[in-house]
This record gives C-alpha cells, structure tokens and sequence, in this order.
C-alpha cells in the first residue's frame, strides 16, 4: 500500500522569507515546489486585464490554479512544497480538502517588521516581476501603519507546525526543518 504524499506548507506574511525557504527546502526534499506568487506572475505575462492590488482580477483565477495544481499533485501522490502569503481564510478552505488526500505539514515564516520592510523595499526596487504583487502599496500601509505583519492570521487547520525565525537565515536550520517536513 503506498504511504501518502505529504503537502509542506510555507506561509507567513510577504517578504518573511518564503519563497527563498520553499525553493531550497523542495530541493533537499527533493519534489516540486508550487509558489503562487510565480502562477500569478505566469498570468500577468499574458493578462490586458491586470492591476496590482486586491481588486486585480487575476487574484481569483492565480489562487485557483494554484489549489488545483496542489490538488492534482497530491492526488497523483507527489509530495509536494507550497508557498504563498494567504492568510487562514483562503488556506483553510483550499487545503481542508487536501487533507485527506496527503499529510499536510506547515511552515510558518516570521521576521521582525523592519527585517520586512527592508527586504520588501529591495525586491520592489530589484524585481521587476514583483509589479505583479503590490510590494510599493504594501510599503504604504506599511509606513502609515494601515498594515501589520504581526497580525498576520495563521492557518487555522489541525496540522503539525514549525515556526521558522528567516529574520537571519534559519531558525531552525534547514536540517531540521527538512526533518520537520519528512515527519521526524
């Protein structure tokens, strides 16, 4: 009988390391990583209709490619990393019926604000992708204080979860965070 796949869930808020921690941990791991900041981008390369911001109206349709990707990796059993910066209200609804189909496991990246700020200010102005996600508005509510990171609303679901400090490398480190992900 073959074991289950396992689903690694990286998230956080933006610039607190998560992508950079999906890429290498899917390479020790060695399986997919599925980044939805990278779909999104994909569709802005061919999209008239886009906007950064939350009214872009490719959010809906890079969240459910996302998900759907997520969801016929696991059903082939391929364990698989996920990355993005959606808070409990859209991870739990599209991850609550991945459950039964793999062994999730999530990753919460932290960082202190200004460790956030810094790193957002450098991609926006050293990533010209980054346009497709907002990083300068993000900056805004940032500085005016209409967005806090700390807020941030964890995944709500009944899961094994490791809090990972990327304000200086990683805390823990990434053996232990592969250990972590393999279920040790």
């Amino acid at each position: 009988m073959p074991v289950r796949p396992t689903l690694v869930v990286v998230s956080g808020p933006p610039a607190t390391g998560k992508t950079t921690l999906a890429h290498t941990l899917a390479r020790q791991l060695g399986c997919p990583v599925i980044v939805r900041d990278e779909i999104k981008q994909g569709m802005v390369m061919n999209a008239t209709a886009h906007r950064t911001g939350r009214d872009d109206p490719l959010n809906v349709p890079a969240m459910h490619a996302f998900f759907d990707t997520l969801g016929l990796l696991v059903r082939a059993g391929v364990t698989v990393v996920a990355e993005a910066a959606y808070q409990d209200r859209i991870w739990r609804p599209g991850l609550e019926p991945l459950t039964t189909l793999a062994d999730l496991r999530i990753l919460r990246c932290t960082a202190p604000t200004p460790t956030i700020t810094e790193r957002m200010t450098h991609r926006a102005d050293a990533d010209v992708h980054r346009a497709a996600h907002d990083d300068r508005r993000l900056l805004t509510d940032l500085s005016t204080g209409a967005y806090n990171p700390q807020a941030f609303a964890d995944i709500s679901l009944a899961a094994p979860t490791l809090l990972v400090d990327t304000s200086d490398g990683y805390r823990p480190g990434t053996a232990e965070i592969a250990a972590f992900a393999r279920g040790h």
